[in-house]
């Protein structure tokens, strides 16, 4: 043979060689299979190209082989069979952590859903198929533990330490008015400080908190807080009474103690705040004062009269009479209380209101209880900071700062604060970021750590189900259980977040907008108290403050939801959108009604009730049986004894109390004719559409059936 022929083929065999075992690197890692370059023969020559494009493609995989096998490969290590798992695995990650190689990987996925030919080295696994895989090798798993982050400083802002009681002053005492709805409260703050705040409000009921200082003849002032009185808004007063000195308790001498009274009392003894009895409504002729302290005893308030240390002053607030006396009454009280303040060095308060006003952007209300607010002061409060632009007085006055006792309000704020927040000042802007930046990560951790329960208690929940529809579908082939899962959630693939959540009638999603951050809270904290999830399940699917907006819509567009707004508007723009979408925009300025409305609302998603209305009762007095062609036929002698019996009705039998059949009649006759009808009094004879046998004393009822709409049992409170 020719010697060129030879070397030729030669030549070709070598390279199939290096093909097979270029081939094979794409398939195996540099670092799990050494590359071995085929031996050649000595005596071989090869042509010039074909050595130069080999030996440049060798040398590069040889490189490669020799990188990745100088890294040290880290043991993994292997606790009584414990494999620390991720989230998130490639095939070959979970094989190394497994101390298996890749074939055993793929065996324990043969009967799983996973597509084994499109699986590849480097392919992901989830952490269902991880955890399955685990189990299925006879070992137990346990979450690999995240980096822990080093521990960060805390830079959060502190109160100062007390004051030296050589620098402290007289400060004004802050006075919390409460009690029942409709008692007279705010005509009685109305009368103290000369303005026209009862004329305005919704229903004659305050709607949120306000702050005013008053100035008594004497010269004395006096911080009013007028908290709401309406049960809805109990954490508002509650929260009204941790600033709060002296609280008035406002009792109506016609009424009595009421709901929101024990609830009032109740407030002021959990902060330790001291009570002064105010007895309104005493110019009315069914005023009964006495009746009002003895009735209190019963909860532990104890006027002076009877041996207490509570004092009682009738008033009438709304021709205003003996609200000196009431004045004097809580400034005796206060320099008793020797309520006194520091009022240099920073700030420190508390916000009684927060809201966004258009134009103006986040405003409060706050209370100063030490320093002395001014101009340019950066304060934190919550999660937010600000640097004080303006402030104002209770009147709209522009001041230019605020001491101890006096409430101010306050613009410059970054971002709505909560009503409640602490107030604190702090030397600069930078400060500010650091304080938020702390407070902001701190309730992050926590959040996480309550987060993490939620989770695992959920990925159990799901594993739990997705263990039973793989039992159900062991007996199938992966693609045979594509097949089916595919068939069973096929109707749902292409629905509308909104036409899906129409498949659950019994779900009512709710949007909730209020004027302030108090109102949105008191709102919630009804909703909060919803405990009818088994009749409808009330969704809340996002809440702020503000006008109604276009997000808003689109927001009640995809959860088939309704908005509710509290004291805020929606424009001619956002009216006509929410008409075109189906949308329901309720606004209301009277807390009740938008709760009795969102009730409406609940009622409508519940399922109509049938009701049975009784028409006509009979007793069975004699039993026979006719014959009709071979079948004997049970036919009862009966005299109706109240209404009237209609044949067209529904009809039941009751024997010894208990109903044994219901169904229509076959027949109804009366002196052997036919008849539709049988009123009270009357004989007649007949049977049912079933075969049953009378007993004499039974009762025939006859009743119609009507569909009546249901009510929630949800009571929230008033």
């Amino acid at each position: 043979m020719n010697r060129g022929l030879i070397v030729k083929f030669e030549n070709l065999v070598q390279l199939r060689g290096v093909c097979r075992q270029l081939r094979t690197l794409s398939y195996r890692k540099v670092n799990r299979a050494q590359w071995k370059p085929v031996q050649l023969s000595a005596h071989h020559v090869y042509p010039q190209f074909w050595q130069k494009d080999i030996s440049i493609a060798l040398s590069q995989h040889r490189h490669l082989a020799t990188k990745e096998e100088t890294k040290k490969k880290k043991k993994i290590p292997m606790t009584r069979g414990e494999v620390e798992i991720k989230q998130k695995m490639t095939v070959e990650e979970l094989a190394q952590a497994m101390g298996k190689d890749l074939d055993h990987i793929y065996e324990a996925l043969l009967y799983t859903d996973i597509d084994l030919d499109s699986l590849e080295p480097d392919s992901v696994l989830y952490e269902d198929h991880i955890k399955l895989i685990v189990k299925k090798s006879g070992m137990k798993y346990k979450s690999a533990k995240l980096k822990e982050e080093k521990e960060r400083e805390n830079t959060d802002a502190v109160k100062r330490p007390p004051a030296d009681p050589a620098v402290l002053t007289p400060r004004p005492p802050v006075v919390t008015i409460l009690g029942h709805v409709d008692h007279g409260k705010t005509t009685l703050l109305d009368s103290l400080r000369k303005t026209q705040v009862a004329s305005m409000e919704a229903g004659g009921i305050t709607q949120h908190i306000g702050a005013f200082l008053v100035h008594l003849p004497s010269g004395e002032k006096i911080t009013f807080l007028d908290t709401p009185g309406h049960a809805a808004f109990s954490a508002m007063r509650a929260r009204g009474t941790h600033v709060t000195d002296i609280v008035i308790l406002v009792v109506a001498a016609e009424d009595g103690v009421m709901q929101q009274t024990i609830e009032s009392i109740q407030h002021a003894k959990i902060a330790g705040v001291p009570l002064i009895l105010a007895i309104n409504k005493c110019d009315k002729p069914e005023a009964d004062p006495e009746r009002v302290k003895k009735e209190l005893l019963a909860h532990d308030v104890v006027c002076e009269e009877f041996g207490g240390d509570v004092q009682a002053v009738n008033i009438s607030a709304l021709k205003g009479e003996n609200l000196m006396v009431l004045a004097e009454a809580t400034v005796a009280l206060a320099e008793v209380l020797e309520l006194k303040a520091d009022a240099t060095g920073l700030v420190e308060g508390t916000i009684i209101e927060s809201r966004k006003e258009k134009g103006r952007g986040p405003v409060t209300t706050a209370i100063i209880q030490r320093g002395t607010l001014r101009k340019g002061c950066v304060l934190v409060a919550g999660k937010t900071w600000a640097k004080v632009r303006f402030m104002f007085d209770e009147n709209g006055k522009a001041v230019d700062a605020a001491s101890p006792g006096i409430p101010v309000e306050i613009m410059g704020w970054k971002e709505v604060p909560s009503a409640g927040d602490e107030i604190l000042e702090v030397e600069s802007e930078q400060r500010a970021h650091e304080v938020v930046a702390w407070r902001t990560y701190v309730e992050q951790q926590e959040k996480m750590k309550r987060d993490v329960e939620v989770i695992e208690a959920k990925q159990k929940e799901h594993r739990m189900e997705y263990e039973k529809k793989q039992q159900k579908l062991a007996h199938l082939t992966w693609r045979q259980r594509k097949a089916v899962l595919y068939k069973a959630n096929k109707h749902q693939m292409f629905y509308k977040p909104k036409e899906r959540t129409e498949m659950d009638k019994n779900v009512l999603s709710v949007i909730v907008k209020g004027d302030v951050d108090g109102s949105v809270e008191a709102i919630l904290n009804i909703l909060d108290s919803y405990d009818a999830d088994d009749e409808c399940k009330l969704d809340i699917v996002h809440f702020g403050m503000g006008d109604i907006s276009e997000t808003d819509i689109s927001l009640a567009e995809a959860f088939n939801g309704v908005i509710f707004g509290f004291s805020v508007k929606a424009n001619e723009s956002i009216k006509r959108l929410a008409a075109k979408k189906g949308i329901k925009v309720k606004l209301h300025n009277i807390i009740y009604k938008l709760i009795e409305d969102l009730k409406d609302e609940l009622n409508s998603r519940l399922p109509p009730s049938v009701v049975e209305n009784t028409i006509g009762e009979a007793s069975v007095l004699d039993v026979f049986s006719v014959t009709v062609g071979k079948n004997k036929i049970p036919v009862a002698g009966c005299r109706v004894q109240k209404g009237l019996l209609d044949k067209k009705m529904k009809f039941k039998l009751i024997r010894n109390g208990d109903v044994i059949w219901k169904g229509l009649l076959s027949s109804l006759k009366h002196h052997k004719d036919d008849v539709q009808v049988i009123k009270t009094g009357m004989d007649c004879g007949l049977s049912l559409d079933k075969y049953i046998e009378f007993n004499i004393g039974d009762e025939i009822i006859c009743y119609e059936e009507k569909e009546v709409q249901q009510t929630t049992s949800w009571d929230p409170g008033f």
